[in-house]
């Protein structure tokens, strides 16, 4: 099925008649089409539903387009980013006319389907301000974090629950939860995965994120439990290129106080109950797309 999602987005690209926007978008990498398979998932193969599909992940491609731009990110799973080879200019506005392609092919399914995206896509753009700003600090506020990161990642995950559900006449209530949780503990993973592993399989230097300003869930809990002394120390580093002994000082620390751990813990708390209202439904498939997002190498 998704095969048709691939078509579908081709076809969406090549009705610009743009030699150029054609070009560009062949050079993006694809990733694992979580967004997709949900939908299909819980939608099946109607024209409605691999039509969302499509127009989700073209959604989602704009965002990691612009991000990167904001991160001043020179790769894109483990390949030049796109405004590596081409630009930021380009980047931005191959991702505007993604952006804009998607709006426009909604008009096409239903006004509430178009409603519930249309929402996320606010959502997404206010998590990607909240992510700059906060990067401007060291952030020690736990809530701030979560409303962030469900911002900028989990609603469209919602989003594209809801709106198959939508399409499915299925409890669009329940299907929201799912994939809010799973979107929340999805960018939790990535986080802890930004430090547990090695550069080549990551695709970005190992603890990007810190040197970036961006004090994730596991900064936060490290900070909580380190002494006077050691909070200081991590909040000099914050923000900073890290030398290869100051790294080891945070991994160490973390290792210490079983940071990851308990990070990793509250992640499997969202999947578990995430699990438990798919098998109120009896929706097999989506309890075995949560279990995959956990059963990652750390």
């Amino acid at each position: 099925m998704l095969s048709a999602v691939e078509r579908k987005i081709e076809q969406f690209i090549d009705d610009l008649n743009d030699k150029e926007v054609s070009g560009l978008y062949t050079k993006l990498p694809h990733g694992k089409r979580l967004r997709a398979k949900l939908i299909l998932k819980i939608a099946g193969s109607s024209l409605a539903a691999v039509k969302t599909a499509a127009i989700v992940e073209m959604i989602h491609a704009a965002s990691l387009l612009h991000d990167d731009v904001i991160d001043d990110a020179y790769t894109r799973r483990s390949k030049p980013s796109l405004n590596a080879l081409y630009g930021n200019k380009t980047a931005i506005m191959l991702g505007d006319i993604l952006y804009s392609k998607g709006f426009l092919e909604l008009n096409n399914i239903s006004a509430e389907v178009a409603k519930i995206i249309s929402n996320a896509v606010v959502q997404l753009s206010l998590g990607e301000l909240k992510d700059v700003s906060l990067s401007k600090t060291f952030n020690l506020d736990k809530e701030i974090y979560l409303k962030m990161i469900y911002q900028k990642t989990a609603s469209l995950m919602e989003a594209s629950a809801g709106a198959a559900a939508l399409l499915a006449g299925k409890d669009k209530t329940s299907y929201m939860t799912y994939g809010r949780n799973l979107g929340i503990a999805f960018q939790m993973i990535d986080d802890l995965l930004d430090i547990t592993a090695d550069a080549a399989t990551l695709g970005k230097p190992a603890l990007h994120d810190f040197v970036e300003g961006k004090t994730t869930l596991p900064y936060i809990y490290l900070y909580e439990v380190l002494d006077a002394s050691g909070q200081n120390k991590l909040k000099s580093l914050h923000a900073k290129v890290l030398l290869k002994e100051e790294q080891k000082w945070i991994l160490e620390q973390m290792r210490m106080h079983q940071i990851i751990e308990k990070s990793f813990f509250e992640a499997r708390e969202l999947i578990e109950e995430a699990i438990e209202v798919m098998t109120h439904h009896g929706e097999e498939a989506l309890t075995s797309i949560a279990m995959q997002m956990i059963d990652r190498k750390f």
